[in-house]
């Protein structure tokens, strides 16, 4: 009787890489991103100079330091406490809150429509709505002021810049249309034959699905009505009550014209709103825009 021996099997044992491939592979992650390093680096060069400037003195701002010599911190507290700041950041709120709202509201229900109901007439709409993307606002600015300032006495005020958000936005309901165009029409009808009417559709179905396309149709709203210097220009700059975080920035440039270091911290306070929401809300952002337009 003969016994076998099983033969071991060979066990895979990790090499550790040498320090050549380590370095080959550093080198071909620094070749392959290389134009995103050097993107991102010009991208960021002019928020270090600002930040560096804000926190500079009167004085070593005018030089041509790059590093402060000292941080006077307390530029922030003087811009903060500039008289008219806190009425400005309260009016941009409202501005930037209630035109976001308004429009997603108003933008929603048209976009809806046009995407998923047959009804004649309904390329012209849509024309209509590619054509008031395509007409510049200057166009239209003489008449608009006479009709608020003639006939509603609205102006001095922002209410000229939010009440015609609550009629749509063109550019927002082509945006939230192209994006419902990629839900399957399946859905709509499984829940029309359930007796859901198209109020709830919209509201349960059809909202949760393009929640990505209304967070980048919220976005850009706000980004535009926060950064909006036409706007309040021509219809709030006879009173300063009502002016804004852009507007009013400019008024504080040329009341310290010289203080390079105040006009940079006030810089960065009216940034960096826009710029933390822009981070935590980038992923909603970039989801929404890139689905968008898939179906036309």
């Amino acid at each position: 009787m003969t016994v076998t021996t099983a033969m071991p099997v060979p066990v895979a044992v990790p090499t550790v890489p040498a320090r050549g491939a380590r370095r080959k592979n550093t080198l071909n992650w620094i070749a392959v991103h290389a134009f995103a390093i050097a993107a991102a680096v010009l991208f960021l060069m002019p928020f270090v100079f600002l930040f560096f400037t804000s926190v500079m003195s009167d004085r070593q701002a005018l030089t041509a330091d790059l590093w402060p010599t000292e941080w006077h911190w307390g530029n922030y507290v003087k811009v903060w406490d500039t008289p008219g700041f806190l009425t400005w950041w309260r009016n941009t709120l409202v501005y930037a809150g209630a035109g976001t709202a308004l429009t997603l509201l108003s933008s929603i229900p048209v976009a809806y429509a046009l995407a998923k109901f047959r009804f004649r007439g309904r390329n012209l709409a849509l024309m209509a709505v590619v054509s008031m993307m395509m007409l510049p606002p200057q166009v239209t600015v003489i008449p608009m002021y006479l009709v608020w300032a003639k006939q509603f006495h609205l102006t001095g005020s922002l209410w000229p810049l939010i009440i015609p958000l609550a009629f749509g936005d063109a550019f927002s309901i082509f945006l939230l249309r192209q994006f419902l165009l990629t839900i399957p029409d399946d859905y709509l009808e499984a829940a029309r034959i359930d007796g859901c009417g198209e109020l709830r559709i919209l509201l349960r179905i059809v909202l949760p699905m393009a929640r990505p396309a209304v967070a980048a149709v919220a976005l850009f709203q706000f980004f535009y009505c926060w950064n909006d210097y036409f706007g309040p220009q021509i219809y709030a700059s006879e009173n300063p009550g009502a002016w804004t975080l852009s507007y009013g920035l400019e008024s504080f440039k040329s009341a310290h014209h010289t203080n390079w270091n105040l006009t940079m911290a006030a810089t960065l306070l009216v940034m960096a709103p826009v710029i933390i929401l822009f981070f935590f809300a980038q992923k909603a952002f970039i989801e929404g825009v890139t689905l968008t337009g898939v179906k036309g």
